[in-house]
């Protein structure tokens, strides 16, 4: 039988192309190449640890052949503008937290940090395992957005003040930074409450144009040196007793995937919740002790404080609860979970 040399090529070629997909290609165009956008400067403890922490990850497990780009904020939009940007597809990705855009969906709240809710080990519960990601993602295809959660972090601190804070009348009238829905919780109590970018609250704060401010877990709060202007440091953080971070892509860019990119991402950020967290259980102790060694003042709200809260809290969520039908089913979701899972943990914590 004579084989043609046309044949003995194509064979040849077939050979090669099998050999390169098992291998994994190195050919430039076949990559991907993505930009993300940060919502925080990288040398933010925490944060910006996983701002330069997923780019590499993605890069180093795709063997190169998935090409991720981080941003410095600003660099290609403004923070407060990356939502919009990624649901249009002008850019790619970002690490930004939810909570920045309550506007756009009550929901986000929900799925960044609310009121006196859940841990991070039962928030994460409900989101991995009680039906929290099915919601997230049936959520985010209304905006044209795939939305992981891609870092989970402890507690966070109240806040700073300028002046010890004994009466709730302190509140009325002051002007404060505060994050999501414990700024709609303080405005219950005359808070003018004000979601200032992370990069401007030290300015805001001296020159008076905000009279308190909270912005993270003491961890990060030190990177910041809200110390150095306000004195009165206050928890626990009952605004955000668990907080996550996203990683928001674009839809259409995302339904375009391969499936091991898919998985590569999911598996990223799953590990990406796993160190955040812990970095942050490591790490907050030691910058206790620096603020303490500094001079701030480290106070704990009163009980009565922190029903007045609470109060207001609930207030706040009946008000979503009624007015935004996608607020109430998430709402309902994590209620169901946490009714379930209050008889475990009573039975399992001390």
């Amino acid at each position: 039988m004579k084989i043609s040399r046309s044949l003995i090529s194509a064979l040849s070629m077939a050979v090669i192309a099998g050999a390169t997909v098992l291998a994994g290609t190195t050919d430039a165009s076949a990559k991907v190449r993505w930009k993300m956008a940060w919502a925080y400067t990288s040398a933010l403890t925490g944060h910006g640890d996983s701002e330069k922490d997923i780019p590499m990850r993605i890069e180093t497990l795709s063997g190169g052949e998935f090409e991720l780009k981080g941003y410095e904020p600003g660099a290609l939009v403004p923070a407060m503008e990356i939502f919009d940007a990624v649901s249009a597809g002008s850019i790619d990705s970002s690490y930004s937290p939810l909570g920045f855009w309550p506007g756009k969906e009550p929901s986000f709240a929900l799925f960044n940090a609310y009121p006196f809710g859940p841990d991070a080990i039962e928030y994460n519960a409900w989101y991995k395992h009680g039906g929290g990601n099915e919601l997230l993602d049936e959520v985010a295809k209304k905006h044209n957005l795939k939305i992981l959660i891609c870092g989970t972090h402890s507690p966070e601190a109240s806040g700073w003040f300028r002046q010890e804070i004994t009466s709730l009348d302190q509140f009325k009238g002051m002007k404060m930074r505060i994050f999501g829905l414990g700024g709609k919780t303080l405005e219950k109590l005359g808070v003018n409450s004000q979601l200032t970018a992370a990069g401007d609250i030290y300015a805001a704060l001296e020159r008076g144009v905000i009279d308190s401010a909270e912005f993270s877990m003491p961890m990060m709060d030190w990177d910041y040196k809200f110390h150095e202007i306000a004195k009165h440091y206050y928890f626990p953080g009952w605004h955000q007793p668990y907080s996550t971070v996203q990683v928001l892509i674009n839809r259409p860019k995302w339904d375009a995937l391969e499936p091991r990119w898919k998985m590569l991402w999911e598996t990223v950020c799953d590990f990406e919740t796993m160190r955040f967290i812990t970095q942050g259980e490591a790490g907050n102790a030691a910058a206790i002790e620096k603020f303490k060694a500094y001079g701030t003042q480290i106070h704990k709200w009163p009980p009565e404080i922190l029903a007045a809260f609470e109060k207001s809290w609930n207030e706040v969520a009946a008000e979503y609860y009624k007015s935004d039908a996608t607020f109430a089913k998430v709402w309902d979701s994590l209620n169901a979970f946490r009714a379930k899972y209050a008889t475990w943990k009573q039975l399992a914590m001390p």
